[in-house]
């Protein structure tokens, strides 16, 4: 038997108990991802599940929550300098990195000091 890897379904996220209102600020309404309804069996965990194109994160509910200082998902994007500008006029600290040759990315944390990657492919 063989198989194959077609590509990464979600990226899960955690958060602390109560921050779901955060989320939907954030991931919603700053960067424009859609809130995708959980499903029954799942919404009593809490958290709160978004999408955007093929893009999409889910929040999850953690009662000993600790921020991802490193592992991270790294979001492509078009049109990265938009982004970043609508970032930086809510006061979004955008951390420029170059050392990945052939794209520009820049860092960012989300409410809860998880750390987001956003690139752009050079081509």
């Amino acid at each position: 038997m063989t198989y194959n890897f077609k590509k990464i379904d979600h990226v899960q996220l955690a958060a602390p108990v109560g921050s779901e209102q955060q989320a939907r600020e954030f991931y919603g309404k700053l960067l424009g991802f859609k809130e995708v309804e959980k499903p029954e069996a799942l919404k009593q965990n809490g958290g709160v599940w978004f999408k955007a194109g093929d893009v999409h994160i889910h929040i999850g509910i953690e009662h000993s929550f600790r921020p991802a200082k490193k592992a991270h998902p790294a979001i492509l994007v078009a049109n990265l300098d938009t982004l970043k500008y609508r970032l930086r006029m809510y006061g979004i600290n955008c951390e420029n990195d170059d050392k990945l040759p052939g794209a520009k990315r820049f860092y960012v944390e989300d409410p809860y000091e998880n750390r987001l990657e956003f690139l752009e492919r050079l081509e």
